[in-house]
């Protein structure tokens, strides 16, 4: 598969309606995604215990503040120590998949195979090839990596650092999170520390070990730059996903590769970049992938809970340009909320009665004013059971119910 350089801002709704004329008061970012383009029950990530003795702290100069790079340790060697420990546990991961031309509608006609049928195209087969990274998460064999890095493959192989490869099989993708589950027939092979993603700060050092450009087995470091960035933040918003921000270089080929901290604990998989920056790298968080991961070696699968609903942040400039757009087809009475412009056909929203135009004020009893917020409170719902939603409609409020369904995924290429 080749490299996903996909433009995931949201996409046209209706080229001739109110409602696409309503999403193109936002804007896009290019996001670039590293990769190329029987079930095991559930079970923890393993750990392993570092038996590496601690090192004396050497007091530094007062007035010299080291970089977080090397203060956060003490030791400005420590990243080789942490990549002589966890380095066998990092994989590459090759795969391959059939693409098959579609022949145009217009050669099936009757007329024209009566006359040209010798003429006619024949579909073509060409086979796409690509390549990540994972980590290896259980002695016997499971490993992670993006779901876009075997997505569609027919084919995948898995390298381990000493030299050694072998046949993957899928247990299962979840393309919301970008997050996948491959097994290979082995044992007792090296695994990688679980850190925690949710106590990260701003500033901490980070190495990311992976693949990038084919160049197997690369190390980088830097820091994390930020924590909590929305998919739409980065302009993946159809991604459920609160991303960890690093400057530590990462490139395609990176996808699926672990992000550590100084002790050499994995906190992060790193997955994105934005096309065209520099620093600006993106990794799904250790515990996010966790929980993904073993609901994936559990069932195959991730069921998300989904309403059927697109919508903006509402905001002072957003409701001016939106009165411009509109004009009198649509009455918005409040100043703050999230505002729907489409309802999916025969979803849960439209079932439920939401309509475009209403302003969600509250999800569960608790209030909301970003489509993030929409996003979170949403997730966290469970599929089957009713979603108090309080919404503002024409100045009223208006209580609703929604019972949230499976979210419908729709596959890569």
């Amino acid at each position: 598969m080749k490299t996903t350089n996909d433009d995931l801002a949201p996409k046209k709704i209706d080229t001739r309606g109110f409602p696409y004329r309503l999403w193109m008061l936002s804007y896009g970012v290019a996001v670039v995604f590293l990769g190329s383009c029987s079930v095991l029950p559930a079970k923890t990530f393993e750990t392993r215990q570092s038996d590496t003795q601690a090192q004396k702290t050497i007091e530094p100069n007062p007035g010299i503040i080291p970089p977080p790079i090397f203060s956060s340790s003490g030791d400005p060697n420590f990243v080789v120590k942490v990549v002589q420990n966890v380095g066998p546990a990092v994989v590459r991961i090759d795969s391959s998949r059939t693409i098959t031309s579609r022949v145009p509608d217009e050669f099936n006609d009757p007329f024209f195979q009566r006359f040209f049928k010798d003429a006619a195209p024949q579909p073509r087969q060409r086979v796409e090839q690509g390549s990540g990274s994972g980590f290896i998460i259980n002695s016997s064999g499971q490993i992670v990596t993006n779901s876009h890095v075997v997505d569609g493959a027919d084919r995948v192989t898995v390298i381990l650092k000493d030299g050694r490869t072998f046949d993957g099989k899928v247990l299962g993708e979840d393309p919301v999170t970008d997050v996948a589950t491959i097994k290979i027939d082995a044992n007792n092979l090296p695994t990688l520390s679980v850190g925690n993603s949710d106590a990260l700060q701003p500033g901490e050092a980070v190495i990311a070990i992976g693949n990038p450009l084919g160049l197997n087995n690369t190390v980088t470091s830097g820091i994390i730059s930020a924590t909590g960035r929305s998919g739409s933040d980065i302009g993946a918003s159809d991604k459920r996903v609160d991303y960890i921000q690093t400057d530590a270089a990462i490139n395609p080929g990176n996808s699926g590769g672990p992000l550590l901290n100084a002790r050499g604990q994995v906190i992060a998989m790193n997955t994105a970049i934005i096309r065209g920056a520099q620093g600006l790298g993106f990794a799904i968080p250790i515990n996010t992938v966790q929980k993904i991961a073993q609901e994936l070696i559990a069932k195959g699968k991730v069921d998300h809970p989904y309403l059927g609903v697109q919508m903006v942040t509402l905001t002072p400039e957003n409701k001016e340009r939106i009165k411009n757009v509109a004009g009198d087809g649509l009455n918005i009475t409040a100043d703050d909320g999230v505002l729907l412009v489409e309802i999916v056909p025969r979803s849960p929203a439209s079932v439920a009665g939401l309509r475009v135009g209403d302003v969600i004020k509250s999800i569960n009893n608790q209030p909301v004013t970003k489509i993030e917020e929409v996003q979170k409170l949403v997730e966290k719902s469970k599929i089957g059971t009713k979603l108090p939603i309080e919404v503002e409609r024409n100045g009223q409020i208006v209580q609703v119910g929604i019972q949230p369904a499976p979210l419908p995924v729709r596959r890569e290429g």
